[in-house]
Parts: C-alpha cells; structure tokens; sequence
C-alpha cells in the first residue's frame, strides 16, 4: 500500500481524509517525525497547498497531501480568502474573527450576504503535482449559530437554512467542500495511476 504524508497533525481532517483515500497507508507529521510549521506566505489557495506539500516531500521525501481553505465572501470580491486564518492577526480567536466578519456584513441583506467555502488539495510526489478543488455556495448567517465544527462554521449557513456548525459530523462529512475537493483529488490520483 502506498504511503503518503497529511500535511497535518488535525485528527479530525486525518479522519475525513482517511475515509475517501483508503487505498493509501495515510501518516501523519508525527508519524514521519516532521515537526515543521509550513509559512503560508502564498497568495492563492493554490500556492499555499503546493507550498505546502512540496516543503515536506523535500523532508520526509514520501509524497504529500496538503490542503488550504477558506471562506470567500462575494460582497468582498472572495475576502478574507487565503487570509481566513489570519485577517485579524495570528491571536486572535476564531470568535473574534467572526464577530469582525459579523460587523463588516452588518447592513448586508438577502444575496449581499452570499458566500463560499472553497478547499484547494494538492498531491506532491517527486516534483509533480495533482490537485483537487472543492467549494460549497451559502451565505454568511446574521449571528452565529450551533456548537459543533470549528472555524467559521458558525457562520456559514447553507441553502436551508442552518449552519455547518447545526450539522452532525457525519452530515457536515458528506457535503463538505474538504470532501468535494479529495473526491476530486482520489479521481486525478487514479487517473494518474492507470495511466
């Protein structure tokens, strides 16, 4: 079975990932010793994943899968993108992120406040790189609402009505642009492979 490394240490994408790419014997950076915080420094999606993935196939020389995602609201032509993390600086909360995205979008009404979450995946091996992309279309919800996920989950409600934080795990699991984007991800990989 093939090894590959998750640019994470985040049992819980560990796991969602584990359940789509199971042909793969799928390690952590712990499990390969790698101890390195990746500066995702890039402007795009795109850059940061590969950045990525390519900094720690260079240590561990075993291919790599990394992914960067956000949430990119329409109003603010795809703000805070890539910068979903840090907009606010590197201590500040999630909360306070949310609140600050809450009262930027306060006089936004109705299809002003639509928005997505997008996930770039990137697999390196051996200066070669597959890419899946995945994204989901909502809006951002007036005030935070439910308790579970993590991130900007509070705030980012779907076409019915409730948030990804309202949903279970498994039903977040099953819609999720993470998701989409490593089902595209496992299909390019097996492309790859019979080609």
């Amino acid at each position: 079975m093939k090894k590959i490394v998750i640019a994470t240490n985040n049992q819980g994408k560990l796991k969602e990932i584990k359940q789509i790419l199971n042909d793969y014997e799928l390690l952590t950076l712990k499990d390969v010793n790698c101890n390195i915080e990746v500066d995702e420094n890039q402007n795009t999606f795109e850059g940061n994943s590969l950045k990525k993935a390519r900094e720690i196939y260079e240590i561990t020389k075993l291919p790599c899968i990394a992914d960067d995602s956000g949430l990119c609201i329409d109003a603010f032509d795809g703000w805070p993108g890539v910068y979903t993390a840090r907009f606010l600086g590197k201590n500040a909360t999630q909360e306070q992120r949310n609140n600050a995205i809450l009262e930027k979008m306060k006089n936004l009404k109705g299809k002003e406040r639509s928005a997505k979450v997008k996930c770039v995946i990137t697999y390196y091996n051996k200066g070669k790189a597959i890419v899946g992309k995945g994204k989901i279309n909502g809006r951002i919800s007036q005030e935070p609402k439910g308790e579970n996920g993590f991130g900007f989950d509070p705030i980012f409600e779907l076409k019915n009505g409730k948030t990804l934080a309202e949903l279970s795990k498994e039903e977040k699991n099953l819609i999720s642009h993470r998701k989409i984007a490593l089902e595209n991800l496992k299909i390019a990989l097996e492309n790859e492979k019979n080609n």
